[in-house]
């Protein structure tokens, strides 16, 4: 009887590629922090931080002992290439932001990209974000909405107003406290003081609070009151009861 061997050839140097995770985290309150979340951190070889102080702080919380490196928009344009070569070594790497979704009007994109023209898998957990708890708590449409995220402060601002006279989706905005009166009162004079504005700050923080009404009303509010902490401006579309009056 003859034996038939049957010999399987491997490559020496196979590699396999590393993966990158894009991991929300609270806006506010800890308990927000997802499950999947705190053992992809606990997991990973190395996490990308904004800023390394503030994500050192939840990083402890949770009991998670890795690697942090910095990694913000001031120096992602010089540290994506190595990030990216280290994903092509097999290590598994998670990008924070100091709060929220990475990507959201903070430093994610340009990895993610560079990362998925390497050919390496990029996968973003569901998680905490302030423009949909904003949204959704508003009392406007939600069916259909546009991000604008932050206004230019000064070149293109009105232009961008300007250019969203029309739009008819509910407009979602970022905006920091000191700026959010002189914001609400361009947008009158952009697009009528009759016009349904929720301002959201401080979500899921203890001093959460929304103040809704037509533009007119809410300024009123913050010209008394002044306004404090992360703000989200959700702006009503344009209908043809809302429509500035010539």
């Amino acid at each position: 009887m003859s034996l038939l061997i049957i010999s399987l050839y491997l490559p020496v140097n196979l590699t396999v590629m590393g993966m990158l995770y894009i991991v929300p985290t609270p806006v506010g309150n800890m308990e927000d922090m997802t499950m999947r979340a705190i053992r992809i951190l606990q997991e990973a070889d190395l996490i990308l931080a904004e800023d390394t102080r503030t994500s050192g702080i939840l990083l402890k919380h949770f009991k998670i002992d890795r690697h942090l490196m910095s990694h913000h928009k001031f120096n992602e344009h010089g540290t994506s290439a190595g990030i990216v070569e280290r994903l092509k070594a097999g290590q598994t790497i998670a990008l924070i932001s100091d709060a929220g979704t990475p990507g959201i009007s903070d430093p994610g994109f340009l990895l993610a990209r560079e990362a998925i023209k390497a050919g390496i898998t990029v996968q973003c957990l569901p998680g905490a974000t302030a423009c949909i708890p904003a949204l959704v708590s508003s009392g406007l449409p939600c069916d259909k909405f546009c991000f604008e995220g932050f206004l230019p402060q000064k070149k293109g601002r009105q232009t961008l107003l300007e250019s969203l006279t029309a739009e008819t989706r509910t407009m979602v905005f970022y905006e920091s406290p000191y700026r959010l009166l002189k914001t609400l009162q361009q947008f009158a004079a952009v697009f009528g003081i009759d016009r349904q504005v929720s301002v959201c700050r401080e979500i899921s923080k203890i001093h959460e609070e929304s103040v809704r009404g037509s533009l007119a009303e809410v300024i009123a509010h913050f010209t008394k009151q002044e306004p404090r902490g992360e703000i989200v401006i959700v702006l009503a579309g344009i209908t043809t009861k809302n429509k500035p009056k010539k």
